[in-house]
């Protein structure tokens, strides 16, 4: 008798649990997990548009070495990412800075500088500052940082 209830007490924590992580407002677990299952699809779409986003960066690389850069606004922030098919010694440097000027705090990063420069950043804006920023604003100070980096590097 008490296996079943700790059973039972465990689904229903997990359920609880990925309702969170899901946002789903529902309370049963059938549309608990309906919820789950689109919020997957979205993901899946999230990632193969990402894809696409990269192969088609990678051919055009080849005729335009400029990065690709994408802005996407989040909820409370937004996700960056930027990337060029060499390696850029000293670019994060350049992009944070640009960061900074924007007051946006980096509230999670991964880099890759090894053969590429591969950035993924979710940045929040300081609400301390109670002002907004637009993803294209983002956009086009990750653009003059980047600009700016290759100027200084041509100099060397």
């Amino acid at each position: 008798m008490i296996s079943r209830e700790n059973k039972r007490a465990a689904l229903h924590e997990k359920l609880q649990l990925l309702r969170s992580i899901t946002n789903s407002p529902a309370l049963n677990k059938t549309s608990i997990i309906v919820d789950a299952t689109k919020y997957i699809e979205e993901l899946k779409q999230k990632v193969e548009r990402l894809n696409q986003d990269i192969e088609s960066s990678q051919a055009s690389s080849q005729r335009n070495p400029l990065p690709m850069v994408t802005v996407e606004t989040l909820e409370k922030g937004f996700l960056i990412n930027v990337f060029v098919d060499k390696s850029c010694p000293g670019l994060l440097v350049f992009i944070l800075e640009a960061f900074e000027e924007l007051d946006l705090n980096v509230q999670e990063a991964r880099v890759s500088c090894t053969d590429s420069f591969r950035l993924q950043a979710v940045g929040g804006e300081n609400e301390e500052e109670g002002i907004c920023i637009d993803g294209e604003v983002v956009k086009q100070a990750v653009l003059r940082a980047i600009n700016n980096w290759s100027e200084s590097t041509e100099q060397d």
